[in-house]
């Protein structure tokens, strides 16, 4: 399927053909399992401006949080108890979190569960990407947002599609599995733009892409901006997958946040394989606030989502020794930069 298919089918094509031709290639290509995917949004800190991020750095409305090493770690101990076989750490583009931190946390966590862990932690030095691969860390997710480096520029101020392409391609040298996606119903995306991102995924031989509508959120500058198109969204997943029949597709919490109930099934019936519950401790979850009314994923949702599409919930990994895990929630108040607070007993920062 070249470039012209894809984007005479992203504004033609039946729907209902699309989706059972997707789903089709998904069940030859990759099996009727979905995979879990486990999310802890660590820290909401951010030093971009993006115009449609509710975590942008100019916003003083939000209620900042860092977790504790110690915190993320729980949370992803409790993600792994559950039989959920990746757990993805995620966080805006947080400098002042020490790489030397991550490490250990990436590093406490191997040791203790048969998990794999994901990092979604946006632009970092590059040298961080290699600390971070050299004690575990085993896939990174960033998603390239728009393939129309214009659009790009404008809505990331001081930032450029071409930096972006470059870590994602660094981490690929690294052996990471990388995980790329992009966002559908951007204000000035057209559809030649979506045809170029799912071009440009396949150019990037990603192992995974998330692509879902775009959301507003209210104190940023796109608040007033209208969301993104729901059957635009699943073609994208559908056109991904014909396009790339072997890619991990996530059903979004996007899709699901824009029609709850609906959205994530019928993503699943148009090519899509991996759910994402959240399994950030609720006190912090509520101001992890990239777009507003973010439906609330949890693995029970999820369970029954898979179910309902009649396909097979995959589970693996787990912990490795029995151990207690904490079932409080954390307080999630803003976190102190206290030097002792982020020492690492065993990395120290580069």
């Amino acid at each position: 399927m070249n470039r012209q298919d894809i984007l005479a089918r992203l504004t033609d094509a039946p729907l209902d053909e699309l989706f059972a031709e997707a789903d089709a290639v998904r069940s030859e290509s990759v099996g009727d399992g979905v995979y879990l995917r486990g999310i802890v949004e660590f820290s909401n800190h951010c030093v971009r401006n993006c115009l449609y991020c509710g975590l942008r750095r100019a916003n003083t409305k939000i209620t900042r949080y860092r977790m504790t090493p110690d915190e993320v770690v729980a949370a992803a101990l409790r993600t792994a108890s559950l039989g959920v076989g990746t757990v993805v750490l995620q966080s805006g583009d947080d400098l002042d979190y020490p790489a030397g931190s991550i490490a250990d946390i990436i590093v406490r966590i191997k040791d203790q569960a048969d998990i794999k862990v994901t990092l979604s932690l946006g632009e970092r030095p590059f040298p961080d990407y290699e600390l971070w691969r050299d004690v575990g860390a085993d896939r990174y997710l960033m998603k390239h947002e728009t393939a129309d480096a214009a659009l790009y520029d404008r809505l990331h101020p001081g930032k450029h599609l071409k930096e972006r392409l470059a870590a994602l391609r660094y981490l690929k040298e690294l052996g990471y599995e990388i995980g790329s996606g992009f966002i559908v119903g951007l204000p000035g995306q057209t559809a030649q733009t979506l045809a170029d991102d799912i071009e440009l995924v396949r150019e990037l031989g990603v192992d995974m892409c998330g692509s879902g509508p775009f959301l507003p959120q209210a104190d940023t500058p796109l608040s007033t901006a209208p969301h993104g198109d729901k059957d635009t969204s699943l073609r994208v997943v559908a056109l991904l997958r014909l396009a790339c029949p072997t890619i991990n597709l996530p059903a979004t919490t996007a899709l699901a946040s824009l029609d709850p109930g609906r959205g994530q099934l019928l993503a699943l019936r148009a090519g899509a394989n991996v759910i994402m519950p959240n399994f950030t401790p609720s006190a912090c979850r509520e101001h992890y606030r990239i777009y507003d009314h973010k439906e609330a994923v949890g693995l029970k949702s999820a369970t029954a989502v898979i179910r309902q599409a009649g396909r097979t919930l995959i589970r693996d990994g787990g912990l490795k020794t029995p151990c207690a895990i904490p079932r409080k929630d954390f307080a999630c108040t803003s976190a102190s930069s206290d030097a002792a607070m982020w020492a690492s007993p065993r990395l120290s920062t580069p």
